[in-house]
């Protein structure tokens, strides 16, 4: 339980989609771009690689890939996602992680709640099937995104299993072991995890009682927007959706910003290298700080593959 826990904790890092404001409207994708595939050549690269936003949680039901997806994935050697997902199996690697998905000190979650915040809170966590004395002392942003996910994130599993919620990433990390194809990260789950340090633990406690009460109705109708949007293709409504919702609190800039563009140098060397499948969340391709705008404005040249 506690292996399994700590597994949807870590993949529900990848869930957090903030936004950014704009900086160079000239390379970004405009509203008639919809498409979550995008060819990446030029600058020169001698063979195309390819760009894929993904969501990181969809029902069964919607989960989808279109034949131009397929394919320019079966034409690449190497695929690359925000972190390498083979980590996330590798228990040597996932141990000395754990620890880091807890607070420092003896701070736990009762001691940055108040009383009614935090009944609040062990209904929602207890009801998802997480003990709160486990609980207790994870970081709350860990929470918030396990509390948005539900039960459905912690009964999913690496490959989709029999749950009813399927992973587009590790959907591709189950083909491209069938390819027997390399799998990279853009940067390391042990960095992604740092991030968290950065945000005060009573911000993060607010966010988390915020997530709690945002729960029921209202957030099932907004991810079932969320949903349609992706369903198609549209990542310029996607973003101006998730402007809307108010993003995470200030801090747009180190949890998406300066990622997006740690990531840009990263992805030059593997496409010099190989022709590359990049699938990071559909979250980072557009706005004038998206993983599109700022290739194009490195000197590649990005279309819309709308197959």
């Amino acid at each position: 339980m506690m292996t399994k826990t700590f597994f949807s904790i870590l993949f529900s890092l990848l869930a957090i989609q903030v936004w950014a404001q704009p900086a160079s409207a000239q390379y970004a994708p405009s509203a008639e771009d919809k498409a979550l595939l995008w060819t990446i050549s030029g600058n020169g690269l001698e063979e195309p690689s390819y760009l894929y936003g993904t969501i990181h949680m969809i029902g069964t039901e919607d989960y989808f890939l279109t034949e131009g997806a397929k394919k320019s994935f079966e034409s690449v050697k190497n695929v690359a996602f925000e972190i390498d997902m083979e980590e996330m199996t590798d228990m040597s690697k996932m141990m000395p992680l754990m620890m880091k998905a807890f607070m420092a000190g003896d701070t736990t979650l009762s001691d940055l709640l108040t009383e009614e915040e935090y009944a609040l809170v062990k209904e929602q966590i207890e009801g998802i099937g997480l003990p709160m004395m486990f609980a207790e002392r994870i970081k709350p942003m860990f929470l918030s995104a396990i509390a948005g996910g539900g039960e459905d994130m912690l009964n999913m599993q690496p490959g989709g299993g029999d749950s009813s919620i399927k992973s587009y990433e590790m959907e591709f990390m189950q083909m491209a072991k069938a390819r027997d194809m390399e799998i990279d990260g853009l940067e390391t789950a042990e960095f992604q995890m740092s991030l968290f340090d950065s945000i005060p633990y009573g911000v993060q406690a607010d966010m988390l009682v915020e997530a709690v009460k945002a729960g029921g109705e209202g957030n099932e109708d907004q991810f079932a927007d969320m949903v349609k949007l992706y369903k198609a293709q549209d990542i310029f409504a996607m973003q101006t959706l998730m402007e809307e919702d108010g993003g995470i609190k200030g801090y747009e800039d180190l949890l998406l910003v300066r990622r997006n563009r740690n990531w840009i140098p990263v992805m030059e060397e593997m496409m010099a290298e190989t022709p590359t499948f990049f699938a990071v969340g559909a979250g980072h391709l557009a706005g004038d700080e998206g993983v599109i705008a700022l290739l194009r404005e490195a000197g590649y040249t990005l279309e819309p593959v709308m197959e």
